[in-house]
């Protein structure tokens, strides 16, 4: 009889009100970001940005202060847009990996996946503005490889290769 009114008290209220129920996970703020990144980037970068050792760096930590400076927003468009050739260093482990580009992307999917970036997966802080897509489509006006991607990482991160 326990296990019958169990079964209807969660009906009621909803499983996750149960003590021992697993919660939902919260709703992305940027769903179409979500997509795209898990169909682009998931692959290389793991479902939740981790990064996968040996292979690709995690998106945790530098997208979100990239997204505060308007050299760091030209960094995440030109990465997204052109890719990145060259060595780099993250989180203290070292990478040397070749970004595709994803010009075949158009600029609000390029913007949703790099908000889903930052505000998702980083959690940038609330006063950080989203990208918009006609950052993209600056960034897109003046074509790069993925090598002048990557000069220009220093400039935003002196500090890493």
């Amino acid at each position: 009889m326990n296990r019958v009114l169990r079964a209807a008290a969660a009906a009621l209220l909803g499983a996750a009100t149960l003590p021992g129920a697993a919660a939902e996970p919260a709703a992305p703020a940027y769903p179409v970001g979500q997509g795209s990144f898990q169909a682009n980037c998931t692959v290389c970068h793991g479902p939740v940005g981790a990064g996968i050792a040996g292979l690709a760096p995690p998106l945790l930590s530098n997208p979100g202060r990239y997204a505060t400076s308007a050299e760091g927003r030209r960094q995440l468009a030109l990465t997204v847009l052109y890719g990145m050739i060259g060595d780099i260093t993250v989180d203290d482990k070292h990478y040397n990996f070749q970004m595709p580009e994803f010009t075949r992307l158009d600029d609000a999917t390029l913007a949703a996946t790099l908000n889903f970036l930052v505000f998702d997966l980083d959690h940038a802080p609330a006063d950080v503005k989203p990208l918009e897509p006609a950052e993209i489509a600056a960034e897109r006006a003046r074509p790069q490889d993925g090598s002048a991607v990557h000069e220009h990482r220093k400039s935003v991160a002196p500090a890493t290769p």
